[in-house]
């Protein structure tokens, strides 16, 4: 009796797994409805410039505030204050150098063609997720997860440097709101997990508001919260 109930469960398990399979879209159709659910192509191509300023915390009372510029084709500033003190960290897509007190170094310093290359990827404005076919991106539907208790659909998505992350779409808002990564933390190799969410509009393009940032083998989780964004500034 409890072999033909457990063989009962396991085709029912099985036909369910396929049927939810069946129904699932592909993952072309996953991108086009992300897309639609960020505010939608034109929108997104509109935006040349995009800053955004906040706070991160890091836990035990540490605050900071961060400012990061985004700019076409590839360029991107990020500016780090706490107490204080600020770190720049900048590149253009070709070079890039930093000022970072915290780790001792005072004076502008080039980084290296990695960090270069790596902060190029970080810098599209769009997210490689759109027109990922003309940026010579690949992406594959790997299946469902669960992130922050709901379903999203887990896309693999391999960049045009041969690069990989793993892209998390939520099945029923369509917004991204998981991505891991590995990146590059002083020079070293680190899988970095970054969860989004509370998403409103600017300029009629969803930006999420919370992002919480966590490194592979470490307790420390950072979280940031977006106070302003500005689409186009004048003075980016």
């Amino acid at each position: 009796m409890k072999a033909r109930a457990l063989a009962l469960a396991l085709v029912f398990l099985a036909s369910a797994s396929l049927a939810h399979a069946a129904s699932d879209p592909t993952v072309d159709q996953i991108v086009a409805k992300h897309v639609a659910a960020r505010g939608g192509l034109k929108k997104i191509r509109a935006i040349e410039t995009l800053r955004q300023e906040g706070r991160v915390n890091a836990g035990g009372g540490r605050e900071a505030l961060v400012t990061r510029e985004l700019g076409r084709p590839s360029r991107v500033r990020f500016e780090f204050t706490m107490q204080g003190v600020t770190s720049v960290f900048e590149s253009d897509g070709t070079r890039g150098f930093k000022v970072d007190p915290f780790d001792g170094v005072m004076e502008r310093t080039p980084l290296s063609d990695a960090v270069v290359a790596e902060a190029a990827e970080q810098a599209d404005i769009e997210g490689p997720l759109v027109d990922w076919n003309a940026k010579g991106h690949r992406v594959e539907l790997l299946g469902r997860a669960v992130v922050g208790g709901r379903e999203a659909y887990e896309i693999l998505l391999t960049l045009a440097s041969g690069a990989t992350r793993r892209e998390f779409v939520d099945t029923k808002s369509f917004q991204l709101v998981r991505s891991v990564a590995t990146r590059s933390v002083r020079e070293r190799p680190v899988e970095i997990t970054t969860t989004y969410g509370d998403f409103k509009k600017t300029k009629g393009v969803v930006f999420p508001r919370r992002i919480e940032v966590e490194a592979a083998g470490r307790p420390s989780r950072l979280v940031v919260i977006v106070d302003t964004i500005e689409v186009n500034p004048t003075s980016p």
